[in-house]
């Protein structure tokens, strides 16, 4: 059975939740937030070895946004940190939506997002998957 845990940053419609499913080939993210938390956005992300360079490691990410939505632009390099850190595959479904926001909202609502995948990585990193 795959565990959970779950992660939040932020408050009221700035506020994120980041829920991982581990399993043991991979894990499954679910990013949501704002006023209106949804499916906007669905990211798997893949480590391999650099192209430039053989000795570091990098990622082949695929990126599915429904019509409409941004949140791909946070699925995408959330879904990435956590597959480097953990050289496993990552899926991450996001959906986060504030009514009108202007870009210092749009900033802090990303800022949110990074520090709860920061969280979970230096937790999960001191109790490896």
């Amino acid at each position: 059975m795959a565990e959970q845990v779950l992660y939040t940053a932020g408050l009221g419609k700035y506020r994120v939740d980041l829920m991982v499913s581990i399993t043991g080939d991979g894990l499954v993210a679910h990013l949501y937030g704002g006023d209106k938390p949804h499916v906007g956005a669905v990211a798997i992300s893949l480590t391999r070895p650099s192209i430039s360079d053989n000795t570091k490691v990098s990622c082949n990410t695929s990126v599915i946004p429904l019509l409409g939505h941004k949140d791909d632009e946070v699925a995408k390099p959330i879904a990435e940190k956590i597959a480097l850190a953990f050289g496993k595959p990552v899926v991450v479904v996001a959906g986060i939506h504030v009514d009108n926001a202007g870009p210092e909202e749009i900033k802090k609502i990303m800022e949110n997002c990074n520090y709860v995948a920061q969280i979970f990585i230096l937790e999960r990193l001191l109790r490896p998957i």
